[in-house]
């Protein structure tokens, strides 16, 4: 289970305007050349090797990645992925290593219980279209099958249910399949899309993430706070009112919230409310990322905006820091 983006202040950026109060259903682009403070980057219509060089690379110390696009854990919990601007890396055992495949720039990445679903660009010298669009992999990438909007749409901001694989996102331009700008979901991996309306909704928006097992349910994070839908995102209430720049849901159906300020992490049952402190390593750094781990509910992690990835086995009580800065550590 994973989360997306934080977006903001004249960076590349999903926006919600608001006026008087209503909500107005379009979403604004911003394509600046800064990296996201969630660590995604802006990426014009190229393949993804053209941007490498010598920033990512892997050295006697480790793996160093120069951006972070995603968080997510395998089905049996024993593996890590972050997909790192030129291809996923992978943390499993206090080792890092290259997932296998093609390098490409996976954007809007989301793990499930069957692989992964993301967006992006294809590395050079393949046979894929520019944008990806919507694809799946179940190998963790050795392999992608190419699922909709090829050549079309760059989906920055997608989460999927880690069961059922009904995939959310936020739509940036009208393309064959979405016909307008705004939240759409899918029952049927991309085949057909459904608009979704976000009623009460308020904010920037920073995170989405969707119900392991219950794909009507969903959250959006934003600047005014933490908001659920019940409905296939048609109508949202807030949870929370702390700025989140961060989500995602555990397998049991609570929240994992990052929040901004007074940097927290915290668990919170979204039927009840109720919430359970998880202080992070990182004190004063925007967390970007969250992954629950869907075998073990005391195990997570988190990634923050100086590229800092950390990871807990007792639910927060302690974390081990597995990347400083971009350069991953054996964790150990």
């Amino acid at each position: 289970m994973n989360g997306i983006l934080g977006l903001e202040n004249g960076r590349t950026g999903i926006y919600l305007t608001t006026k008087g109060g209503a909500i107005l259903k379009k979403i604004i682009i911003l394509a600046l050349a800064a990296a996201m403070s969630a660590g995604v980057t802006a990426c014009a219509k190229k393949p993804a090797a053209e941007e490498h060089g010598a920033h990512e690379h892997e050295t006697a110390e480790g793996t160093a990645f120069l951006h972070i696009h995603g968080l997510g854990y395998s089905r049996d919990g024993e593996r890590l992925y972050i997909p790192v601007h030129n291809g996923i890396k992978i943390y499993a055992g206090g080792a890092w290593s290259d997932a296998p495949g093609d390098k490409h720039d996976y954007m809007g990445f989301s793990a499930a219980d069957n692989g992964f679903y993301s967006s992006g660009h294809p590395a050079e010298g393949t046979r894929y279209k520019n944008p990806l669009g919507l694809i799946r992999s179940t190998d963790e990438g050795q392999s992608i099958t190419v699922l909709a909007l090829e050549g079309e749409v760059d989906l920055h901001g997608m989460a999927v249910s880690y069961r059922t694989y009904t995939l959310y996102a936020l739509n940036p331009e009208p393309n064959s399949k979405m016909k307008q700008q705004g939240l759409f979901y899918s029952r049927d991996e991309g085949k057909t899309w459904t608009p979704a309306a976000m009623a009460g909704v308020s904010g920037q928006i920073t995170s989405l993430a969707v119900h392991p097992s219950d794909d009507k349910i969903s959250a959006i994070g934003t600047t005014a706070g933490t908001y659920v839908s019940r409905d296939y995102g048609q109508t949202y209430a807030q949870l929370d009112p702390k700025p989140a720049s961060a989500l995602t849901f555990t397998d049991q159906g609570e929240l994992l919230i990052g929040s901004t300020g007074a940097v927290e992490l915290r668990k919170v049952n979204p039927g009840t409310g109720q919430a359970e402190s998880w202080k992070p390593a990182s004190a004063g750094e925007a967390i970007t990322y969250i992954s629950a781990n869907p075998a073990d509910p005391k195990k997570a992690a988190y990634t923050t905006e100086k590229k800092n990835v950390y990871v807990t086995s007792d639910g927060g009580a302690t974390w081990t820091q597995i990347a400083e800065e971009g350069q991953a550590a054996d964790g150990k």
